[in-house]
């Protein structure tokens, strides 16, 4: 990146910080004094997909964890960490699971496009599509069956939420948080709720179960 790519960058976080000042004074040293969000996005990486403004929020009001393709593995210590601060000290009260409809990184999943490196990663996205390969097999639109995985790979991280340590300690001490599944559209900017809300680790199969049979 050039010098003048940085100085717009600059340029742009000073007239940003110049705005918010004026909307509200008071804006930075209320971020500074506190952080209590109610959410917990996890989310992809993706640059199309910023997790305040989709769902309307400022900053200091969701807890962001991102990786490719939002998974959520119990060796991730990454994850793992962003969730367990999240639910036990920020005491958050929604975990939101979320994909978006033409993610490359299913694409590449479905399709067994090479990734290079990115392809351990992928194989995890592979395993939800073996899963489903007969269900994934019944579509004949290419982006379709693409759009399909996205939201199966989303309640799959839901039930792996669910059943994480964090979450099966804090239902069991009475802690109210439930967890979502949502699929974010990056044609119409609208979030598809995959009914698949779950505040215990029972629930979330059931939910997972049901919502699979529904796309039979």
């Amino acid at each position: 990146m050039s010098d003048m790519q940085f100085e717009k960058l600059f340029a742009n976080n000073k007239a940003w910080s110049e705005r918010m000042r004026a909307e509200n004074p008071e804006f930075f040293s209320s971020l500074v004094n506190q952080q209590s969000p109610e959410y917990l996005w996890i989310g992809c990486s993706d640059s199309r997909v910023p997790a305040n403004q989709i769902i309307g929020l400022a900053p200091g009001e969701v807890f962001v964890h991102r990786n490719i393709a939002n998974v959520v593995l119990h060796t991730d210590f990454s994850a793992l960490s962003v969730i367990n601060y999240a639910v036990e000290t920020l005491r958050v009260k929604h975990i939101l699971v979320v994909g978006h409809y033409d993610c490359s990184a299913v694409k590449a999943a479905l399709r067994d496009n090479g990734a290079g490196l990115t392809d351990n990663w992928l194989r995890h996205v592979q395993d939800v599509r073996d899963r489903h390969d007969a269900t994934l097999a019944a579509i004949d639109d290419l982006d379709e069956r693409g759009h399909r995985l996205c939201e199966l790979n989303v309640m799959q991280q839901v039930v792996n939420v669910c059943q994480t340590s964090v979450l099966r300690e804090a239902w069991a001490r009475g802690q109210s948080v439930t967890v979502h599944g949502w699929c974010y559209s990056l044609e119409s900017g609208l979030i598809n709720d995959l009914k698949v809300s779950a505040n215990s680790r029972e629930e979330a199969m059931v939910r997972y179960r049901d919502s699979v049979e529904a796309f039979h």
